[in-house]
């Protein structure tokens, strides 16, 4: 009876693992029909309103603002204190630090920022307008900040170490 008992303990256990959910990414997710997508809005933003910002190889589009000093060579240990505020292209402000800067280690932040701030030293400020796929991409993080959602930041850094 014992040896019974164990047999559909260990099938209860088995049917639970398998019954779980997979976390799997989806296969067919092309990111770049998104991304073209991005870019011509973004393009459009920038023309209509009037901003000078350069495009980088990876698509994201800058303004340096001020270049800061400093030879602060940047790692994802860097940590970065920064003066921010993040809007969707339509001008809603979805984050900003309103004056109080943050402290973050660069490798703990999106993408966009990662290759965006090392355009800069301490007390440099920059305009970031990154496509989706360098910010949370098919990800919505809040109710303020849709999926696929192309992110303008003004960043000032306050401190580099």
């Amino acid at each position: 009876m014992a040896k019974f008992k164990y047999i559909i303990l260990l099938v209860c256990i088995t049917a639970c693992f398998a019954a779980c959910k997979k976390n799997t990414p989806v296969d067919d997710y092309d990111p770049l029909p998104q991304f073209k997508s991005d870019t011509t809005a973004i393009s459009a933003f920038v023309k209509t309103n009037n901003i000078p910002a350069v495009k980088d190889g990876y698509g994201i589009f800058y303004q340096i603002i001020e270049p800061g000093s400093g030879s602060i060579t940047y790692t994802a240990s860097t940590k970065i204190t920064a003066d921010y505020e993040g809007r969707l292209l339509n001008g809603t402000i979805f984050d900003s630090t309103k004056g109080t800067p943050t402290s973050f280690l660069l490798g703990n932040v999106i993408a966009g920022w990662q290759i965006g701030i090392q355009r800069i030293q301490k007390g440099g400020k920059i305009r970031l307008i990154i496509p989706s796929y360098y910010a949370y991409g098919t990800q919505s993080p809040s109710s303020s900040v849709p999926a696929n959602a192309v992110l303008d930041f003004t960043i000032t850094l306050t401190d580099v170490q």
